[in-house]
């Protein structure tokens, strides 16, 4: 998937609205924070990932410090997916129960992870929390094991991104550093882009409180319906998405606001949809249009362009970990630390 770096220029805001919290809390499992030298777990349990897309990865965890466990499995392949649903289960697994492993980091997203859900075994994550990171198809991991254990996830760089200096800081800031109250916000370094998808707006205006959740929206309407998608409550939504068109974005937006109660979350914080604008000559909203067209539906604080997605400098953000989200300043801040 192609990544592409984030742009400056805020843009007024709509009606304000009320700070909104939630202090009803889901008892959270946190893991230990990493340092250097430990041993890090390299799996894939989504999509089959190139030799070169491997090698980026070790590359990435050696430059960090960490040792690396490869998934017995990481070299399986399967059409479109890292092998067959019980070697990629088998993985996630082994590096559960590995002593060894501190970490678990998947290698790549792509489409694969949601087949293995129902199949997880979550009493052993649960007795073995460690540090799963990932993004886009690993949603539904860090989704699935939020919700039936508790355990605090990182929607985070795969191992195989590309590992920007603003990237690595908040990466070790949240897992290395266990830092509280650590701000989120655009940062002057990072490079200007004409891309519309990059442009940054307020939905709604207001400051927003609870503990985050959410990922990237394709897998989020995918699950809505299941027994893996808990409810939105009081939580800090956050969203991203990647290729596709106004339309669909509509689409997924509205299954969510009709099959899983949205309307009950605190606020929305949405990072970077790229490449999601419709071609030049085609009948249609853009990006931006569709997106204030669903925020109307919408009671509570509401912004988009924050770093997240699939982009070169994105932050990581982890799952249950309360938060506050200041549509006026346009941050992201992590009231507590996210690790032990």
């Amino acid at each position: 998937m192609d990544r592409r770096s984030f742009s400056k220029g805020v843009f007024s805001s709509l009606a304000a609205v009320p700070f909104i919290s939630w202090n009803k809390r889901r008892k959270t499992i946190k893991a230990r924070r990493l340092q250097a030298g430990d041993t890090i777990g390299l799996i894939t349990p989504g999509s089959y990932i190139s030799d070169e897309g491997l090698q980026k990865a070790v590359d990435n965890l050696g430059r960090l410090g960490f040792r690396i466990k490869m998934g017995k499995h990481i070299r399986a392949k399967r059409g479109y997916n890292a092998g067959t649903d019980q070697q990629r289960l088998d993985d996630l697994h082994a590096m559960f129960a590995d002593q060894e492993v501190a970490g678990i980091w998947c290698a790549r997203g792509g489409y694969g992870c949601s087949r293995l859900l129902p199949h997880i075994d979550y009493e052993l994550i649960r007795n073995n929390p460690k540090a799963l990171i990932g993004y886009s198809d690993i949603t539904a991991l860090l989704m699935a094991i939020y919700h039936k254990t508790g355990l605090v996830g990182f929607h985070g760089p795969v191992a195989s991104s590309t590992f920007t200096p603003y990237t690595e800081m908040h990466f070790k800031a949240v897992l290395v550093e266990a830092l509280s109250n650590h701000s989120i916000s655009l940062s002057s370094t990072l490079p200007a882009s004409d891309d519309p998808a990059f442009e940054q707006f307020v939905l709604k205006n207001g400051k927003a409180e609870g503990p985050l959740m959410g990922g990237n929206l394709s897998l989020l309407a995918a699950l809505a319906g299941t027994e893996f998608l808990p409810s939105p409550k009081g939580h800090l939504i956050f969203l991203e998405e990647i290729g596709e068109k106004p339309y669909r974005v509509d689409r997924m937006l509205t299954q969510l606001q009709q099959a899983w109660p949205l309307r009950e979350a605190s606020g929305l914080a949405l990072g970077i949809f790229n490449d999601c604008q419709p071609k030049p000559d085609e009948l249609s909203l853009s990006l931006k249009e569709t997106i204030q067209d669903q925020a109307g539906r919408l009671s509570f604080p509401a912004a988009y362009g924050f770093t997240f997605g699939h982009i070169d400098e994105q932050c990581t953000l982890p799952f249950g970990i309360n938060a506050r989200m200041d549509t006026s300043a346009m941050t992201l801040t992590l009231l507590e630390a996210a690790v032990e």
